[in-house]
């Protein structure tokens, strides 16, 4: 597991502080004076976690969660708050913030912060390579490999698939087995248990809602 963290705040005392504690406890730490040049920095997802202040010169904490939600994958995280901020960090939270921490905090808290964050990230950074598969199979199917997909899905025979689109079994059978072979199944069951990592939005892009889903 990485333990790759990204301090931004443009406090320099305070940033030294955090760099010095946890870098002496193993991680390997970047730190930013600004929202703007961790953005420019261009390596977002290269952190299992961010630590970040609230409060910046230039564009806030709060700016900076918004933008990084425009991106496919940001690590968790956890936001730095000045005493009587905290309504401020619930909104935080709700665009997508792991926790938060008042200023002055304990750093034992803050680095079991990290440490929750960091085992957040290597879950969630699992579940998203398995869904980037997922998906880039899912576009390699032809539109009638997706119909035929659908169908399987939906528990369909050949025989009905075939009635369905009004195709030959054989072509049923040939689609079927092009299918299995793109996504890297062996079974309508695999395929379905592959499937399921799909949120509803995702599988009806793909033609894969309703009955099919």
């Amino acid at each position: 597991m990485q333990r790759r963290l990204a301090i931004i705040d443009d406090d320099a005392a305070v940033r030294d502080a955090l760099l010095w504690l946890l870098e002496g406890h193993g991680f390997e730490v970047d730190g930013y004076d600004s929202a703007e040049a961790f953005l420019g920095a261009g390596a977002v997802d290269s952190y299992q976690c961010v630590v970040l202040d609230l409060r910046l010169t230039g564009m806030s904490g709060i700016m900076l969660l918004e933008s990084l939600a425009e991106l496919a994958y940001v690590p968790p995280v956890i936001m730095l708050t000045a005493h009587g901020d905290v309504p401020h960090a619930v909104a935080a939270l709700k665009l997508g913030a792991f926790d938060f921490l008042e200023k002055p905090f304990d750093n034992a808290r803050l680095l079991a912060l990290v440490e929750a964050g960091i085992k957040k990230d290597d879950d969630a950074r699992g579940k998203h390579r398995r869904l980037s598969r997922v998906e880039a199979a899912l576009a390699s199917l032809t539109e009638r490999e997706k119909q035929v997909m659908a169908l399987v899905l939906a528990g369909k025979l050949n025989k009905q698939i075939a009635d369905t689109l009004a195709i030959s079994m054989k072509t049923v059978e040939v689609h079927r087995a092009r299918v299995f072979d793109k996504m890297g199944v062996k079974s309508a069951v695999e395929l379905a248990n592959l499937v399921a990592v799909l949120g509803d939005e995702t599988a009806s892009r793909f033609g894969l809602g309703g009955e099919g889903a």
